[in-house]
């Protein structure tokens, strides 16, 4: 069930600021199972499950790295800035959608060719901003009539497919994979607590929905559900990540050094004592770098105590991201049981 939520929520398309198709998806996912679902002025999607006066707040973000026409030059190719975190060498010749005014249409990153480059330019990576996106048009009055102009954004044009196993890939796993462990939780919850189960928007652009929406529900406590990186494979080792895909989900103890998030303890403690009762694996990190919503969510108002649950993700911020759909399920079942019961400040 949570393979084929992942792949629509995947395939949908919705950078940082515009994620209004994946806001139709996620409501239609969550409303059977919550009292109320609301859009505030930001774009976050805040569905309420009514219940006692303690209240946990769930956030996921629903926003995906991507781009934005910034103009289009004189023959018809297309410039553009990076919205989020690009590494650039994963975005050249990638083929990419336009959503523009007048439906979505194809084009291809292109540079210059490495047949024409002299020595010293294959050694350096191209940058971002010598790229550019080829969508076959002649100037920029044909780009206009096909429906493209400034600030139209752009997404990664690839789908999820099944790896061997249990693992899958696609793109936007960062954080539609936290976005549908979200959903799931809220499929199999068991409490009497209030719970508000918010995708965020802007996150990979400055954590911008969680501030908002935590400012406006002023919750008891919050957990931030996204992916994280694991140093389980070839070019990474175990000084940089000890997380490992497929052993359970991560609960973040501090990250980016404790730049970011410093998880409240008797979150902590609450949710590893749910894990030793229910018999659920989970995986304990101390990160140097990367954050996630809960950074924003703990500093706001007078504090909010917040921790971090994570799914171990390899290749993010790409085209090619790679999951364990056990380690979703098994954050899913790990939330449900927890909010059973209020954590111990």
């Amino acid at each position: 069930m949570v393979k084929e939520l992942l792949e629509r929520l995947s395939n949908a398309h919705g950078v940082s600021g515009r994620e209004g198709s994946v806001y139709e998806l996620i409501e239609k996912e969550l409303r059977p199972y919550v009292d109320r679902i609301e859009r505030d002025a930001m774009g976050n999607l805040i569905a309420i499950r009514k219940g006692g006066p303690f209240s946990f707040m769930l956030a996921a973000h629903m926003d995906e790295i991507g781009m934005m026409v910034k103009y289009v030059d004189e023959k018809g190719f297309i410039r553009f800035v990076p919205l989020g975190g690009w590494y650039a060498p994963t975005l050249y010749n990638q083929r990419v959608i336009l959503h523009g005014s007048k439906g979505s249409l194809y084009g291809v990153i292109g540079g210059k060719p490495p047949h024409v480059m002299d020595e010293e330019e294959r050694k350096k990576p191209v940058k971002i901003e010598e790229m550019f996106i080829d969508i076959g048009a002649k100037d920029p009055a044909e780009a206009r009539e096909i429906g493209v102009d400034v600030g139209t954004p752009i997404t990664l044009d690839r789908s999820c497919c099944r790896l061997a196993g249990t693992k899958v890939t696609g793109k936007a796993f960062d954080n539609r994979v936290g976005v549908a462990v979200l959903i799931s939780v809220m499929q199999r919850l068991d409490t009497e607590h209030t719970v508000y189960a918010v995708c965020t928007v802007q996150e990979e652009v400055g954590l911008k929905g969680a501030r908002t929406s935590a400012f406006a529900l002023d919750p008891s406590c919050a957990i931030a559900l996204d992916v994280t990186i694991p140093g389980d494979h070839p070019g990474i080792e175990k000084k940089h990540s000890a997380i490992e895909m497929g052993k359970g989900p991560s609960i973040t103890i501090i990250d980016s050094a404790g730049r970011g998030l410093i998880s409240d303890q008797g979150m902590i403690e609450w949710m590893r004592q749910t894990a030793e009762n229910n018999g659920i694996p989970i995986q304990l990190e101390v990160g140097s770098g990367g954050t996630t919503d809960a950074t924003a969510i703990h500093l706001t108002k007078s504090g909010i105590p917040s921790i971090t649950v994570s799914i171990p993700s390899r290749y993010i911020h790409s085209p090619v991201e790679v999951v364990d759909l056990n380690d979703m399920e098994l954050a899913a079942e790990l939330l449900a049981k927890a909010l059973r019961k209020r954590p111990v400040f």
